[in-house]
């Protein structure tokens, strides 16, 4: 009997063996994949290699060079791939865009570590997105955007991405279940960009029905997606349901308790979302019908991100009633997948913190298991909400940094300050402080905040911000530029020393007007002199010779703030003498105003990530038919100006300082505004803002209904566009 004892256990021993062994193997697959994707012609120098000794609590990558191989060890492929960005940034003075079209260049022979390098993760888990990144950055991405952005992730340590791509085809089956019709269920749904708020439950039926062959390809696309990251080591985070219904179901289950939800955005009625009461039967057989489906489809790991009141008020605010309806939304959840945790944004409590009081939110969070929910803190680089709340009353959390609102170009964020608000939550901030995140709007203009933010994560302690932003200036120019550390140096002391505000964006961006910025998504404040921003682009401008693609987008990126700080200041002088009845000084500036623009628009056109034509061209990329690819152009233009119906309260809110939209849109509301206002002033009368803003509206709604029209290749040379502007407006802005 123990001689079969012995036998069984040697054989379980062994296959036990063999199943680490082979997990293993793929492990460092996965990393040599990831390795000749981004250096094909160095993948044959380097090792992968499982830490043996590593500390099991904590996620930790060695970093050697030894017989001329460079060596990456680590306990997670998560590890794994942090220690290969750490090579890339420290010794070979590589950044890794998040975009696919940047080149990623390496010294022709890969240096040497001189001593072996060894780093722990401070925290488990390292968030990214936001619901409105699907929104303002990636609708309109196919596997060859999302293969990069998957690489950066690993490279930034990255292991909890929110993963929404495609859940529509899963809530297709589902809905089918319950007796609706295709184009019941299609029409539910948005339009392809502003399906982020139709997941947030915001709102329903906008530029609706989606195309069936939407849905199809999304499904497809996340297939790839998930696979991808799950083989980097990381656990995407998959949505749940929270009480979001059709209202068509009403029809199938009269009984039922659906409700509508609050008005939203400024939306008309028959755009409200539709509540389905959490106490009812009909809610656990959604979700259990849900997370079945979406398990088959599309696997799991346990992770569940759901809002039930993001943005909207709950029909309740009584303190037992937040609590049953968090308590039955996991218990739904946790009756599928016992294993589950419930990620949840806290988004809600800071920006409704008139209807979220203390009380509320310790009702509402400590109704759920210990440890079964998590909270994302979702802006802390302005307000840490786990300040507010006893550490979040000791659920576990995630400090994040946010960084932009709507995907707007602004140049923004306060990098001391996120160093010591870091530094605290990990001293202070208590046990249940389980992650770091960042929960970004969009992409495209302060990439160093996330890259800073996520290196916090495997910091040892306090960062010197001013020695960080040196090495990423040394990144940026390839070590070629001895003055690229001073400016960033000056740029941390001055323009990235505030956090980013709701509704930033350059005057131009915004709808004309003789004061003020025309709407409140639009806000042009800066708390920082253009005249020093000028001289930091001046410096980069006169030392470009030779810079590569990382160079060439800094010049751009502050180049265009600068023109639009700028333009900013002739409107004032525009309005001042619009006052003075000065025709000839009106004639003039309006003239300079439309020259900024212009030149705005040239620069810009230089960079792939500021070109409307490629937004344009990527989302027709999806039609099948002229007709679809129509629709499909018509949401990407309505996102980024209109957002919503004609006058709606969000214009604008996602506007960009892009190429082709500064030419065609921004200039031409602000040229038929500074012909009214000269016209008025020639016919000695008040300039009729009521008759512009309704000439305006009209204009901004035909523009979206308009077709293709733009280039979607880069065209000029940054540097030498620059140097060109830098001459033009020194001046101006120098004085």
């Amino acid at each position: 009997m123990k001689l079969v004892r012995s036998i069984l256990l040697f054989h379980f021993v062994f296959i036990l063996c063999g199943i680490c062994q082979a997990e293993d193997n793929d492990n460092k697959r996965y990393i040599n994949s990831l390795i000749k994707r981004l250096l094909p012609a160095h993948s044959s120098k380097f090792k992968v290699e499982t830490l043996q000794d590593a500390n099991d609590s904590k996620e930790s990558f060695e970093l050697e060079y030894n017989n001329g191989y460079v060596i990456l060890r680590g306990n997670t492929n998560s590890a794994l791939s942090t220690a290969l960005n750490h090579y890339l940034k420290y010794y070979c003075n590589t950044s890794v865009s998040w975009y696919a079209a940047d080149p990623v260049i390496v010294p022709k022979i890969l240096p040497v570590v001189p001593e072996k390098i060894h780093k722990e993760a401070r925290v488990d888990k390292r968030f990214f997105l936001n619901y409105c990144t699907f929104g303002y950055t990636m609708p309109w991405w196919k596997w060859k955007e999302w293969e990069r952005f998957i690489d950066w992730m690993a490279l930034n340590g990255i292991n909890m991405p929110l993963a929404i791509t495609g859940q529509e085809a899963v809530w297709y089956k589902v809905w089918k279940q319950f007796g609706l019709t295709d184009i019941e269920i299609r029409s539910y749904f948005t339009g392809p960009a502003h399906l982020p708020w139709h997941r947030m439950s915001n709102l329903d039926h906008w530029q609706g029905p989606l195309p069936s062959s939407w849905i199809e390809n999304q499904a497809s696309l996340q297939k790839q997606i998930l696979k991808r990251e799950r083989e980097l080591g990381m656990k995407p985070v998959l949505p749940a349901f929270a009480g979001h219904v059709p209202a068509a179901l009403k029809k199938k289950f009269p009984r039922a308790k659906i409700s509508l939800l609050s008005k939203w955005g400024g939306f008309e009625d028959k755009y409200r979302s539709s509540f389905l009461d959490p106490f009812d039967s009909l809610f656990r057989k959604i979700q259990q019908t849900f997370l079945k489906e979406q398990t088959r489809i599309f696997g799991g790991d346990h992770i569940y991100g759901t809002d039930p009141f993001n943005e909207v008020k709950p029909p309740s605010l009584e303190p037992s009633y937040l609590a049953d309806v968090s308590k039955t939304i996991y218990s739904t959840i946790s009756d599928v997948d016992p294993s589950a945790t419930w990620l949840m944004m806290s988004w809600i409590f800071y920006f409704e913190k008139d209807i979220w009081t203390n009380e509320r939110i310790q009702s509402f969070i400590k109704a759920v298991p210990q440890n079964k929910l998590m909270l994302l803190d979702y802006f802390c680089e302005n307000t840490e909400v786990w300040k507010m709340t006893e550490s979040f009353y000791k659920q576990p959390y995630i400090w994040c940094y946010l960084g932009n609102f709507g995907g707007n170009t602004m140049l923004a964020g306060n990098l001391g300050e996120v160093e010591k608000r870091m530094e605290h939550a990990f001293e202070e901030g208590g046990a249940n402080l389980t992650g770091v995140g960042s929960t970004l709007e969009g992409f495209d203009v302060n990439p160093f905040m996330y890259e800073y933010v996520f290196e916090k994560a495997w910091s040892n302690g306090p960062v010197d911000s001013k020695e960080w932003i040196e090495k990423w200036a040394q990144r940026r120019s390839g070590n070629r530029n001895t003055s690229a550390a001073s400016i960033w140096k000056l740029l941390i002391d001055s323009v990235y020393a505030f956090p980013a505000r709701l509704a930033q964006a350059t005057l131009t961006n915004a709808r004309p007007s003789l004061s003020g910025h025309g709407n409140w998504t639009t806000d042009p404040e800066i708390n920082y002199s253009n005249q020093l921003l000028f001289s930091a682009w001046e410096d980069l401008v006169a030392n470009s010779s030779g810079q590569g693609s990382a160079y060439q987008y800094d010049i751009a990126n502050i180049g265009r703030q600068v023109l639009g700080n700028y333009f900013l200041t002739l409107r004032d002088s525009f309005t001042m003498n619009y006052t003075n009845k000065d025709i000839n000084a009106l004639s003039g500036i309006g003239k300079e105003m439309l020259g900024v623009l212009d030149d705005m628009d040239q620069l810009l056109n230089t960079q792939h990530c500021f070109l409307l034509g490629k937004w344009l061209k990527d989302a027709r990329a999806f039609g099948k038919t002229s007709a679809e690819k129509r629709y499909y152009e018509e949401n990407a233009r309505v996102i980024i100006t209109t957002w919503g119906r004609k006058g709606q309260e969000l214009n604008d809110y996602a506007s960009r300082n892009w190429a082709g939209l500064t030419k065609t849109y921004y200039r031409e509301r602000w040229k038929m505004f500074i012909d009214q206002v000269i016209n008025a002033v020639k016919s000695n009368r008040p300039f009729d803002e009521k008759g512009f803003h309704e000439k305006v509206t009209s204009f901004e709604v035909n523009w979206t209904k308009k077709t293709h029209g733009y280039s979607s290749v880069t065209t000029g040379n940054t540097a030498a566009i620059a140097s060109k502007l830098v001459k033009k407006y020194k001046h101006a802005l120098k004085n």
